[in-house]
């Protein structure tokens, strides 16, 4: 049975949430097209000949961009089953029903889909088959031969007319903090799981083939396991020591494993992504962030000196947003 995997944006990295599901569905027997509607048009020979449609909602913008291309493939295949997966999804369950969503799943996906496709390829029933799964799996190396190249995606400029290729892998899945804001909790409930390490050094491994010079680890938090971490960013460097990466890591994180920043420098980490959001603790305790302003103006401290480049995000609209507020964050990043 053929399957057509879309996404529409994924910040420009070649999408693991297609890749991973891609190798699971092929490995069950699926004939599988991946269409990233990001940097390729749509290919509307793949959409035509699916019996299965997923598509993979990662973020809000994601899921935007979905519902304005849906008609067109609705147009084009009106029989396919119609599933929706990923961290936008069960959020917006209703939604995606009212778009015409047959299927709605989260969390550990993979093994879903293949239980869908199997479904669909007996014949059997498929209702009631909305899941958030949070069960552990057995990972397995994602299937990107049928993305676009790595080319094609965001590159890293560092500096006097040089860009790096990125690929883009993951080393944990879910999150075990409960930060208000972010779209992970509601799905993962405090859980991550751990992808093994040779399945992430595969991983890379082929990119790297394929033309990558940087890696960026998406996982929402690269140190819910240091201890993991640490080892894959040593093995890392260890066989790929011209190859840079970067990683997303929590401020309490950053400041209770300051003993480790140097170290992630010296394997080929050139820069760390945190969420510091707000500068207000009145407003970080509402976003149960984990942290304070001192706790933020410290993690600057520590990176500089351990020679990471800190990459900071803020919501600097919110509903507890002032002037005065708003002034105070652009002061103290100055």
């Amino acid at each position: 049975m053929k399957v057509c995997l879309i996404t529409t944006y994924e910040l420009g990295h070649q999408p693991f949430g297609v890749a991973s599901p891609a190798r699971w569905l092929e490995d069950a027997g699926a004939e599988v097209a991946c269409i990233d509607l990001a940097v390729e048009c749509l290919n509307e020979d793949a959409v035509r000949q699916a019996e299965l449609i997923a598509i993979h909602l990662p973020m809000h913008m994601a899921t935007r961009l979905a519902a304005a291309a849906l008609p067109k493939i609705r147009a084009l295949n009106a029989s396919a089953h119609l599933a929706f997966y990923g961290l936008y999804a069960m959020l917006n369950k209703a939604y995606l029903r009212e778009l015409g969503g047959q299927t709605i799943l989260a969390g550990e996906v993979e093994g879903s889909l293949v239980r869908l496709y199997e479904k669909l390829s007996h014949g059997a029933s498929t209702d009631g088959g909305d899941e958030v799964v949070l069960a552990k799996q057995r990972f397995r190396v994602p299937n990107r031969k049928g993305l676009p190249e790595l080319s094609r995606y965001a590159t890293l400029n560092i500096g006097v007319g040089h860009k790096k290729i990125v690929g883009y892998t993951e080393a944990t899945r879910g999150c075990k903090h409960f930060c208000r804001h972010c779209p992970v909790v509601p799905t993962y409930q405090g859980r991550f799981f751990v992808v093994e390490s040779n399945v992430v050094l595969k991983d890379i491994r082929q990119q790297v083939d394929a033309g990558a010079q940087h890696i960026t680890f998406g996982d929402p938090d690269f140190f819910n396991g240091p201890g993991h971490a640490m080892r894959l960013a040593e093995a890392f460097h260890a066989e790929f020591p011209n190859v840079t990466y970067d990683a997303t890591i929590k401020v309490e994180h950053l400041l209770a494993h300051r003993d480790k920043l140097v170290r992630l420098a010296e394997t080929g980490c050139l820069f760390v992504t945190t969420a510091v959001e707000e500068v207000d603790d009145t407003v970080l305790a509402k976003l149960d962030k984990g942290h304070t302003r001192a706790d933020f103006i410290e993690v600057v401290e520590s990176t500089r000196a351990a020679g990471l480049m800190l990459s900071p995000t803020f919501i600097p609209f919110h509903p507890w947003t002032t002037p005065t507020g708003f002034l105070d964050l652009l002061t103290l990043l100055v």
